[in-house]
Parts: C-alpha cells; structure tokens; sequence
C-alpha cells in the first residue's frame, strides 16, 4: 500500500474513532484523543477508572482497519508504567522504561532477555515487544515473564514480521518465522495455566500485530467466538 493511501486511511479511521467517542454513551467518562498511524490507534489522555479504558481498547481494536491499540491514558490519575523489551535505540515514547542488552542513551535498564525481565509480579502495566521475539529461538519464557510482570488489565504489544514478507528472512539474526495463527497457541492455557486474550491480533503485508491481555483475575480466557474473529 503507498503511503499516500495509508495517510488517507489514517485520517478515515480517525473520522470513525472521533464519532465513537461523541455517540458512544459507554465511552462518555473518557478525556481522550485518537490518532491513527499505519493503522496504529494511539490515544492519550485519561479515563476515570480501568473498566473505562477496557471499553476503549475493545470499542477501538472492533474497527475495521485498526491493527492494534497503543494507549498512554492516565486512569484515576495515574499515568501508566510501560516497559519497552530489546528497545535498542528506540523507545515506543520517551517515558517508558526501556530495556535491552547493552547500555544506550534510551536504555534505562540493561538486561538479557534469556535471563528473565527484572521487574516484580504485576508491576507494569503495558510491555512493548517490538522486533524482538522473532530474535529469540524460544520466545515462550519471555512471554511467561511478560504475563507475570503485567498487572490484571495490562497489555502486551507485540510485533513482529510476518512470515511471507522478505523482512522475515532478510535478516540473518531473526530465527524465528511467525503468522497471526501462531498466536492462537498462545491465546490456549499452557501446561502451567497461563494464556493470552486476544484484543486484537491481526497483520498488514510485511508485520504481525498483537495486543493481549494476560488471563488472570478478571479476565477470563477467550471463547471460541472470541477466537474466531482473528484466528482460523
């Protein structure tokens, strides 16, 4: 798709999001402002409570077009703690706490990945895993980790190649090859009870977008309705 049609769906899909907000009576609490990029939803602002925001995400990720929420709203006053796993030198936004192997200007912690994330149980809110478990040749114990240091209601933001598109072999560091389906796996109880819920999980020609949520108090894992609407 050229740039100049993304750029016209953004501004669409910012159109729909807008009017969202203005007749949706669920989202009238809501102080928040909806940007679209590649077909991104960014939004920033602030909701009065959890369930609110949980609304939001569902409301916008229901959009057709929309390949994953990213959200810096502040609820109940608090602004979000938000981690960026393998940021190397780019950092999601420059208030999120950015973890990766070797010391940079964005690196706020250094640590290897294989080792674990050194954060305690249900501490952050959201974790960003940007270009990053398509590096590792078993990304399973670093998603556990991600579901252990997320708060009920956190989410986590994955992208990642997609398995047709020649950036999924152009690099010769990638070792792994990954396809929306393969995050149905993940949206299953594993062996130890853990799984994801699907906000949204979908890909345009080159990337693989998914936003989940950890299964754990107060969410329940997803129905096979839930998973019929991204997975075969």
């Amino acid at each position: 798709m050229n740039q100049h049609r993304r750029d016209l769906l953004d501004r669409d899909l910012e159109c729909v999001a807008a009017d969202l907000l203005k007749h949706d009576p669920r989202l009238s609490a809501l102080d928040v402002r909806v940007r679209f990029d590649g077909g991104v939803a960014h939004v920033e602002g602030s909701a009065p409570d959890a369930a609110d925001l949980a609304m939001l995400r569902e409301s916008l990720g229901r959009l057709g077009g929309v390949l994953a929420v990213w959200d810096r709203v502040h609820v109940d006053g608090s602004a979000p703690r938000v981690v960026d796993l393998g940021c190397g030198g780019t950092k999601q936004h420059a208030d999120n706490l950015g973890l990766d192997v070797r010391p940079g200007p964005t690196v706020d912690v250094v640590a290897d990945l294989v080792d674990g994330v050194p954060f305690q149980d249900e501490s952050v809110d959201q974790v960003f895993a940007v270009h990053v478990i398509e590096h590792l040749a078993d990304y399973l114990p670093l998603l556990a980790e991600c579901h252990r240091i997320l708060r009920p209601g956190g989410v986590l933001h994955v992208l990642t190649p997609w398995w047709r598109h020649v950036n999924a072999v152009a690099d010769p560091t990638h070792v792994r090859l990954l396809d929306v389906q393969t995050f149905k796996y993940l949206c299953r109880p594993d062996h130890a009870g853990r799984c994801w819920y699907p906000l949204v999980v979908t890909r345009d020609e080159a990337t693989v977008f998914a936003d989940l949520l950890p299964v754990k108090a107060g969410v329940r894992p997803a129905d096979e309705q839930r998973l019929a609407r991204f997975f075969d």
